[in-house]
């Protein structure tokens, strides 16, 4: 068995497709404004897909149940940035993308980060890797086990 893709359950699909597909810069593979469903290339042949959560509610019968518990985070979404993070990061701030924290070095994590969220309120990361120069001690002694 193996992954196919993710998919995320939106309630403001338009402009998550919007989103994804002109801010995010992700290739539609799938769908369009409107359709309720839409799929996006995600790099090396991965899938990431985006899909009405009324829709789905009402396919597994959980339509009477609240859309939007006030609760912390279950999951975020990684993207990789391997160039250009920070032209990226000025193209967010453009757009008016509500960012969570900018755009910080994370030395026990080996990478440089930046959280923000979408316009359904979905938590986002993109990634860029640090040299291992600037990995923390733990960190190396961490990879050094793995």
């Amino acid at each position: 068995m193996e992954l196919d893709n993710t998919r995320l359950l939106v309630t403001k699909f338009d402009a998550c497709f919007q989103f994804y597909k002109e801010i995010l810069e992700l290739n539609v593979t799938w769908g369009e404004i409107g359709s309720g469903y839409a799929s996006f290339e995600a790099g090396n042949g991965k899938i990431f897909a985006i899909f009405s959560r009324k829709e789905m509610a009402e396919a597994v019968h959980t339509e009477n149940l609240p859309s939007t518990p006030p609760a912390q985070d279950r999951f975020a979404l990684i993207f990789r940035k391997e160039n250009g993070i920070e032209k990226l990061v000025e193209k967010l701030r453009k757009e008016d993308v509500t960012i969570v924290n900018e755009l910080t070095e994370r030395p026990d994590w080996g990478i440089k980060t930046i959280h923000l969220r979408d316009p359904d309120g979905n938590l986002l990361e993109i990634v860029t890797e640090l040299p291992k120069d600037n990995w923390s001690p733990h960190l190396l002694e961490e990879d050094e086990k793995f």
